[in-house]
């Protein structure tokens, strides 16, 4: 999602909160929507599924105080007419005029927008592309991808594992400056500010330094390591810690663990998808784990207790007289527990095994009884309509 799309989007109305609320606020809102809406809970339902696209959508930006702060500041921007003055229906514009694509055909006519229209000054004013004047050099360092797989019961709990990166680190000659002395100079361009200000017609704005790329310094000494670059490629070894609940397919981020960026800026993040190998034993249903578990017709029918497994030690359930074979039965609080909090049930299937080699007594004895429960009355097929 870019800037540009950003004008669009009512992120906070998505959420159901105010532009004033914490970052607290915003998480709540976003775990009560998501559990709300999961497409595990509405299995088919596409209205759902959307609702639930869009408040992840808008709490990855929100969720991100750097995101959030950008994203505040496009939307006061449109909101006032920024730009020099000039917004929808703005001074210089009688009549005013509606959407984004009005206000990039009269910034074009102006001279001012490029083929990118609105991307050319929001470009410039986040430091993310533009095709009106050269880009600005990149405001942090590369995001990075990678992939691991982990056993079921893993990834239901939780983990930390350690994996091997191959990419751009700091330098550890120039410490990530790029600059041999450790001290860059002042760009002479924007006297150290990072932006320069520039006239067009009526309209009045500052765009990234382009000698300096926004930095406000620039490389007079440039290590000879890093050839001023500031970062160098490096293998190296980090911890990731796997929350517990991640799900087959899921994206874990971690903030600042990506490509060191040019010059001492920022890292990118790194992103690491998760493989769930399947259990011999459980399956999963969103929070709650599904176990079949054997037991025999006795059981079923005068009830009993019998033991079956969790994720940590094994629990006694209780089987009511005269259970049906294929019965679910619900043990609370025993399946998936989310670092949120949350915390599913285990769901246990109960499945009658026949035996297949009776010896002679057992054999006698289940003759005598079906021929007893016969005698009685009873009669299996009695309420199935199968036969009508």
């Amino acid at each position: 999602m870019t800037q540009r799309e950003w004008a669009e989007k009512d992120y906070y109305a998505d959420l159901g909160v105010s532009s004033s609320a914490s970052q607290a606020d915003i998480k709540k809102a976003y775990r009560q929507l998501a559990r709300d809406n999961h497409p595990d809970k509405h299995p088919g339902d596409t209205v759902a599924e959307e609702r639930f696209k869009k408040v992840a959508e808008a709490y990855d930006v929100l969720g991100d105080e750097k995101k959030r702060a950008e994203y505040d500041e496009l939307k006061a921007m449109l909101k006032s007419g920024g730009l020099g003055g000039f917004g929808t229906g703005g001074p210089g514009f009688p009549g005013g005029f509606q959407g984004t694509h009005g206000f990039e055909d009269i910034l074009r006519d102006r001279g001012f927008a490029g083929d990118g229209g609105l991307g050319d000054i929001f470009g410039g004013l986040f430091n993310r592309g533009g095709h009106s004047r050269p880009s600005a050099a990149p405001s942090r360092g590369a995001d990075v991808e990678t992939s691991i797989t982990l056993e079921f019961r893993e990834a239901a709990k939780g983990t930390t594992i350690p994996i091997q990166l191959s990419g751009q680190a700091p330098c550890t000659d120039c410490h990530g400056s790029g600059s041999n002395s450790g001290n860059p100079s002042v760009c002479g361009d924007c006297n150290g500010t990072g932006f320069i200000s520039e006239n067009k017609g009526a309209f009045g704005f500052s765009a990234p330094c382009t000698k300096c790329g926004g930095t406000g310094r620039v490389i007079t000494d440039p290590c000879p390591t890093c050839s001023g670059k500031g970062t160098a490629q490096r293998t190296r070894s980090i911890t990731v810690r796997i929350p517990a609940g991640v799900e087959d397919g899921q994206k874990v981020r971690l903030a600042g663990q990506g490509e060191a960026g040019p010059n001492g800026k920022p890292a990118g993040d790194l992103f690491v998808t998760v493989t769930v190998k399947p259990d011999k034993v459980f399956k999963r249903k969103g929070d709650d784990l599904e176990v079949a578990v054997p037991v025999s017709f006795g059981e079923l029918a005068l009830g009993g207790t019998i033991t079956v497994p969790t994720l940590e030690s094994p629990v006694k359930l209780k089987i009511p007289v005269g259970t049906p074979s294929g019965r679910v039965l619900r043990v609370r609080g025993r399946g998936i527990s989310r670092s949120s909090g949350i915390k599913g049930d285990l769901l246990v299937k109960l499945e009658v095994d026949i035996p297949k080699n009776m010896g002679a007594a057992e054999t006698s004895a289940l003759r005598t009884y079906v021929q007893s429960a016969k005698d009685a009355g009873y009669d299996p097929r009695a309420k199935w309509s199968g036969l009508e």
